[in-house]
């Protein structure tokens, strides 16, 4: 086992349908700690940067728009295997895809609106970490 820490992204739905607390209790009654959180606007560039996998599929236009129909949190979660076991959390990427008990299957939608992003691997979640912090930004508690 090793400790990671990864990006968790609270999306659009989350922060307007005040799901930021009962999600962020299931993740500490799951023993991550919290090492950054910080709510914030997403611009065209820092999207184009997160979602540059995506940027020349078609319905890149409605990625930008949903991200930015309100602000998100950006929050670092440390713990023991965080990256997969936050995953696990979370559910499948597509909402309907997702077990009851999971995040996204108790409150998402589709494969967009799935409350939060979380980093995918420990190299996506270093990457993804400094787009969304500075390095005095993250605490070791």
């Amino acid at each position: 086992m090793s400790t990671e820490t990864s990006l968790v992204l609270f999306k659009p739905d989350a922060v307007t349908k005040d799901l930021l607390g009962p999600v962020l209790a299931r993740f500490q009654a799951a023993g991550f700690q919290i090492r950054a959180i910080k709510m914030m606007r997403l611009d065209e560039a820092i999207l184009r940067d997160h979602y540059a996998h995506l940027t020349e599929m078609p319905f890149f236009p409605s990625i930008v728009e949903f991200m930015q129909l309100a602000p998100v949190v950006a929050v670092a979660l440390e713990g023991e295997n965080a990256i997969a076991a936050i995953r696990d959390l979370l559910g499948p990427t597509d909402s309907q895809a997702a077990a009851p008990g999971t995040i996204r299957g108790d409150y998402g939608v589709d494969k967009m609106v799935n409350v939060c992003h979380a980093s995918d691997s420990v190299d996506a979640a270093e990457v993804e970490l400094q787009r969304f912090f500075k390095p005095d930004e993250l605490f070791a508690i």
